[in-house]
């Protein structure tokens, strides 16, 4: 079906498309009969997720359409990247699709709704009321970020704003430090910067939410002694893992789009061979405990095996739906679940661990 709506959808320009596709699945929440796609279990950070396919932030950024989307057949949903106070983001046009590239461009600038609203969103959602009839019953993720207007100095606060009024309503919080869409962000991402920050929200967590799983959100872009230095610090400061990886701002020779110089972070096929180099990068680095979630180009379930294998947990996925559509993530979570076992050689990491 999706392969006769699709030109429908891309007569749309990109944003509207997404808005429309939002909609839908705000409708499709309160379909009793839809259930999520539990393919396997896997325990992690004292989670349980019902397979290993998770949405990537950046769809659902205010937690608009949670249920849907986890009745799409998804394992787990991360929403944002929210901030504390709404913004609009950048000016339109500021998404755009590579067809020929299987790919996307974003220069969306953070826009939120704020965390009120997002909050609001979950508890009703968790409360069970506006005709939703059971519960989420995958886990939803946060990710957390700063409004554009805030100082680079004070960008802490920020953080600490969304974790204390989000972090109730959420299963794991993901610092974003990683976009490369907001002036100076990925600054944050420096080892010193890095860690004084994450220890601040650590405390925070500590103080708030004892066992909330806190992640850190890293580019593809950084050079292996910079990822080394970042990741050391963030878990010497007290994160539990890692999402690997933000969307990059290399454009790599073979795209083929006029669109391919556009400003902005490029996500989908062309990011895949950065993501899996990050994320084998990355494990390497820190060895079996810290949680790696792989992100970045998944089309396939050979690739999605590729980043199981190459030392992630879990993965997500965004920017293949717009080119397959929504029986995407089903197929995946059935295909990798029947290969799913094989990640058990990697120490039982995979299946076995839990941080909490």
């Amino acid at each position: 079906m999706y392969r006769l709506l699709r030109p429908l959808l891309f007569a749309l320009s990109s944003e509207a498309a997404h808005a429309a596709a939002l909609t839908v699945l705000r409708g499709l929440g309160v379909l009793p009969w839809v259930r999520p796609a539990h393919t396997e279990t896997v325990h992690l950070l004292g989670l349980e997720f019902p397979n290993r396919i998770g949405l990537a932030a950046g769809f659902d950024k205010n937690a608009a359409a949670v249920v849907g989307l986890a009745r799409l057949g998804f394992g787990f949903v991360e929403v944002g990247t929210v901030t504390p106070r709404p913004q609009p983001g950048n000016p339109r046009p500021r998404l755009f699709r590579l067809v020929e590239d299987r790919a996307l461009i974003n220069r969306m600038g953070f826009n939120s709704a704020g965390i009120e609203p997002v909050a609001a969103n979950l508890v009703r959602i968790r409360r069970g009321e506006r005709g939703v009839h059971i519960p989420i019953g995958v886990p939803v993720g946060i990710n957390i970020g700063k409004n554009r207007a805030t100082p680079l100095s004070d960008a802490a606060a920020d953080y600490l704003a969304c974790f204390s009024a989000l972090h109730s309503v959420a299963d794991y919080v993901v610092v974003n430090l990683s976009s490369p869409n907001t002036p100076g962000l990925r600054d944050l991402q420096a080892a010193a910067t890095a860690r004084a920050l994450i220890a601040q929200l650590a405390a925070a967590r500590d103080r708030l939410a004892a066992g909330k799983p806190l992640l850190v959100k890293v580019a593809p872009d950084l050079a292996p002694a910079d990822l080394e230095a970042t990741v050391a610090a963030a878990l010497e400061a007290g994160a539990n893992g890692f999402v690997a990886v933000n969307t990059t701002l290399a454009r790599p020779a073979s795209l083929g789009s006029r669109r391919a110089m556009e400003a902005g972070g490029l996500s989908g096929r062309p990011l895949f061979p950065l993501a899996l180099d990050t994320v084998r990068r990355l494990r390497s680095f820190v060895g079996d405990a810290p949680a790696v979630i792989g992100v970045g180009g998944i089309s396939s379930s050979a690739d999605a095996r590729a980043l199981l294998d190459a030392g992630a947990d879990l993965v997500q996925v965004y920017t293949a739906l717009v080119y397959q559509g929504p029986g995407l993530v089903r197929r995946l979570a059935r295909e990798v679940s029947r290969w799913a076992p094989a990640t058990a050689t990697r120490s039982g990491v995979a299946d076995a661990r839990d941080l909490a």
